[in-house]
């Protein structure tokens, strides 16, 4: 929106600097009005003044009537735009009486007038789109967020809310028809089973748009392995089926970096090329390689070597070996594959056509003072100018510059001096398609040459024809470069909607992963486990209360956030932990937590529980808090990991670290001894530690 604003005030200045050469100094205040209206007050006070000022500066000093187009402009965007019309035509009575009997010279200045009232009401409506575009960004976000939502909570709802609603049906058919518990309970485990598949492909799915997570996994990855880490992303999402499969490789490369362990550095790298619809995934470390552990082609059953036939049949490739700095690079390239945009018919844009306005304007201007045996080749010549200056809207046009250049000085000896307006179109594009430093020379060199041309023809005028070129040159770059700010904010405003959306399903799979993933475990589990018990009633009571909690997951992955308790995550834990033979000790000794805080500590919890069970042989898990510096601790340790390779195809630990990182927080794991350690620790509001903080210390044990 500045620069929209530096565009109008350098333009508007010029527009009025004609009129300050030409003696009219109060051109100065009408300037003053028409800016503050454009960019500021819209109000019929300030057009009262804007009407006293440009009659004054008409009548009073003597000023061409064309300065009545600024009042007649900003009158076209308010409610009194049909005074507008009576302006001009009040400017065309003015002229005539001054000049009774001119009729070409009334016409000149009449059109004169509407172009200036076009300019400065395409000015204002160029200003009001670039304001809106930038006020309704927020705002697009939040409805295509709010679409997401509906469409994730329909998905869902359809298959896991039917999913958990059969689990609760069956809990209680089993509490209350003991004779039939056996069987009820193998549905219940089929479904929870099934459930939980469904939640985790689903999350699978929705990760898959984005290589966000995958890139804050594989960091996290190394940086427990001791690598040093360099990340380059520069692909835009989402990615749609590549990112799934460039997700896989780059787990799997990070994976074997981490495993090897004689790597220092990792270097991950995305890029995508537009022009030919791929996107690259390149995973370079200094670690050593021995010679059976390259194998370029891909063709390896495990590792990032079973991946290659899934790349190839997806149309990319799949490359690795020793770059020639040495490093061992696995290199992924896959077709973009996201759904073609929906094709559309977009309006002419305001400001072309309002430049086609402008220059047709000027061109009949022109026309007028032509004699008439000249007049066929003059319209053929402002005729290509025109289509060239349309052309020059977008792009760069070398060749087109140089054929307006041509035809902007060489027919000047055929039609004489009154071809020179014609350099101002020139100078327009010559701005937009160079850079300041290129441009402004060139520029200044158009200038020179009008000034030489107007001194060689001994026109009086000489210094207004050049202002009047500059002028008109900075009003063809204004439009454009109004129209193109337009448009940067049109995109820019839908980049951030597909951004919101990438984000709120990377929420949905986290969610899905962490709260009801865990939920629907414990589920599974505890159902397993009152299958094997003669009077499983405790258990299947506590099968109801998880299926209430999930149903509270399910709405809370949906959008309908919810705040997590600590304490009672804390509690559920130990119970789970418990009905898997798991000796479970809790030790918190934390401060208050601020309720965000305690949220994201709440799902590192459940997800380190969860891996506890999914991915370790262990007997013995604790659970301890802390508090001191500003910071608050959970650190969870169990006896069943070894010190080995990470295991492959997780999203907790990205998930973990993604939650963490948006407080400022920060995760750590680590085998030693046979004991898995995760370390998890973010910074307290220091308000939420006031002297009325309460800290929490109890200690469990199964």
């Amino acid at each position: 929106m500045r620069v929209a604003r530096m565009i109008v005030v350098v333009l508007v200045a010029a527009l009025a600097g004609v009129y300050v050469v030409a003696g009219a100094w109060g051109a100065l205040l009408v300037l003053g009005a028409q800016c503050a209206f454009t960019l500021r007050v819209r109000k019929g006070w300030l057009l009262a003044v804007q009407a006293g000022l440009v009659y004054a500066v008409t009548l009073g000093q003597g000023a061409s009537v064309a300065i009545l187009g600024f009042l007649a402009g900003s009158l076209l965007v308010t409610r009194w735009w049909a005074l507008a019309p009576a302006v001009v035509f009040s400017g065309v009575v003015i002229h005539h009486w001054r000049n009774p009997g001119d009729a070409v010279s009334t016409t000149d200045l009449a059109i004169t007038t509407l172009l200036m009232t076009l300019v400065v009401f395409g000015l204002n409506r160029l200003v009001d789109r670039v304001a809106e575009m930038e006020a309704t960004r927020p705002a697009l976000a939040a409805a295509a967020v709010a679409e997401e939502r509906l469409r994730i909570a329909a998905e869902l709802s359809d298959g896991l809310g039917r999913g958990l609603a059969a689990i609760g049906a069956g809990a209680r058919r089993a509490l209350t028809a003991p004779s039939d518990a056996a069987e009820v309970l193998g549905e219940v485990v089929a479904t929870a089973r099934r459930s939980l598949a469904d939640a985790r492909a689903a999350a699978a799915g929705y990760r898959a748009m984005s290589l966000a997570p995958e890139l804050t996994t594989a960091r996290a990855l190394l940086e427990a392995a001791g690598v040093g880490v360099e990340v380059r992303a520069a692909h835009t999402e989402p990615l749609g089926p590549a990112g799934a499969l460039l997700a896989s490789v780059l787990r799997e490369a990070v994976t074997d970096v981490a495993r090897r362990g004689t790597a220092t550095l990792c270097v991950i790298e995305t890029r995508e090329e537009p022009a030919g619809g791929q996107v690259r995934l390149l995973v370079a470390d200094d670690g050593r390689r021995t010679a059976e552990d390259d194998d370029p082609g891909g063709t390896g059953t495990g590792g990032v070597g079973g991946l290659g036939r899934q790349v190839a049949a997806a149309g990319g490739t799949l490359t690795r070996g020793l770059s020639g700095q040495g490093r061992y690079t696995v290199e992924a390239v896959l077709p973009t594959t996201r759904p073609p945009a929906p094709a559309r018919r977009e309006p002419p844009d305001v400001s072309v056509v309002l430049l086609a306005a402008v220059l047709v304007g000027f061109s009949v201007k022109a026309l007028l003072q032509i004699p008439a045996g000249l007049l066929v080749p003059a319209i053929a010549g402002l005729t290509v100018i025109v289509i060239l200056q349309l052309r020059s809207v977008s792009g760069r046009h070398m060749v087109a510059l140089g054929v307006m250049a041509a035809l902007t000085f060489a027919p000047i000896p055929v039609f004489g001096p009154i071809w020179l307006g014609s350099s101002g179109f020139l100078a327009g594009p010559v701005l937009l398609a160079f850079r300041p430093r290129t441009a402004w020379p060139l520029v200044g060199a158009i200038l020179a040459a009008v000034w030489t041309v107007a001194s060689l023809y001994e026109l009086p005028g000489r210094v207004n024809v050049t202002v009047s070129t500059l002028t008109t040159g900075l009003l063809v770059y204004s439009l454009l470069r109004l129209a193109q700010l337009a448009k940067e904010l049109h995109a820019a405003r839908e980049s951030l909607a597909r951004s919101a959306v990438v984000e709120e399903r990377l929420r949905a799979a986290r969610d899905l992963h962490d709260l009801l993933g865990h939920s629907l475990a414990a589920i599974l589990l505890t159902c397993e486990l009152a299958r094997r018990l003669p009077d499983p009633a405790r258990e299947l009571e506590n099968v109801l209360t998880m299926a209430e909690h999930a149903h509270h997951d399910l709405r809370s992955v949906t959008g309908e956030q919810r705040e997590l308790s600590f304490a009672a995550e804390a509690e559920s834990a130990r119970k789970v932990l418990a009905a898997a033979g798991v000796e479970a000790t809790v030790r918190l000794a934390h401060p208050g937590l601020p309720a965000e805080v305690e949220t994201v500590l709440s799902a590192v919890l459940r997800e380190a529980v969860t891996n506890v069970l999914r991915h370790s042989s262990a007997r013995a898990c604790v659970i301890s808090t802390s508090g001191g510096d500003g910071e608050v601790g959970l650190r969870v340790r169990n006896d069943g990991a070894a010190a080995t390779a990470p295991r492959r195809g997780s999203s907790g630990l990205g998930n973990l670290t993604t939650r963490l990182a948006t407080l400022g927080g920060r995760l750590t794991t680590g085998a030693e001894g046979g004991w898995f350690q995760l370390d998890a620790r973010a910074p307290l509001d220091p308000a939420g530690l006031g002297g009325d903080a309460h800290g929490v210390g109890a200690v469990a044990r199964v």
